[in-house]
């Protein structure tokens, strides 16, 4: 999209479509929103969005984002220790949370195990999530990866490596569609496919 009105515009509009789902139309309407927008208030989004970058971390016990170096849910007490949700990355932790439905703790690992895109076991936190099935005190660790074929890869990775460590090992029921991202699902569904989660070596012998 050629502006032919500004530099300063078109540069903004360049650096604002190369945000994912943001196209040329859309990123020209928020550039110019920004300009109409008082300094103040710009300056507040400016400092807003370097902090995000800067002073936004992990978790260092389930990789969550978190703005300290353990989240808010790994601190709480209140929550079951003893259960640990493992999910592909943050999107898909704040659609479990958001259901209300889930009160233990959760493993974030970056991704899934995907050789046609170059992501490798290594490239994960599945080391970690290892070394926490081995020392603490887990009963239960629940898979709740995308019903895809990398995610049904990485769950058989996860429970051959956990299933002498860990009690019980489970996966969610499929509410949630095969092949649909937990992000895009609705509450109820994911809600429901968590209490009715089921263990997975059954659903895995069902596979075969």
């Amino acid at each position: 999209m050629l502006l032919n009105h500004s530099k300063y515009l078109e540069n903004a509009v360049h650096e604002i479509a190369k945000l994912p789902g943001i196209g040329q139309r859309t990123a020209l309407r928020l550039a110019l929103h920004v300009v109409k927008m008082k300094l103040p208030d710009v300056q507040i989004l400016t400092n807003t969005l370097l902090a995000l970058k800067q002073e936004l971390t992990r978790c260092q016990c389930c990789y969550n984002l978190s703005d300290t170096e353990i989240c808010d849910i790994c601190a709480q007490v209140k929550r079951d220790h003893e259960t640990v949700c493992v999910v592909q990355d943050i999107r898909d932790l704040i659609a479990i949370e958001n259901t209300s439905q889930y009160f233990g703790l959760y493993h974030v690992l970056g991704g899934i195990i995907s050789p046609m895109d170059g992501v490798s076991p290594e490239q994960l936190t599945l080391k970690e999530l290892f070394l926490r099935a081995n020392n603490e005190n887990i009963k239960e660790i629940i898979l709740a990866l995308p019903g895809t074929v990398e995610g049904d890869m990485t769950n058989f990775y996860i429970y051959e490596r956990v299933k002498n460590l860990v009690p019980e090992i489970t996966t969610l029921a499929r509410g949630v569609g095969v092949g649909e991202e937990l992000e895009y699902a609705n509450e109820d569904s994911i809600g429901r496919s968590i209490l009715a989660r089921t263990h997975f070596e059954t659903v895995f012998n069902r596979q075969k």
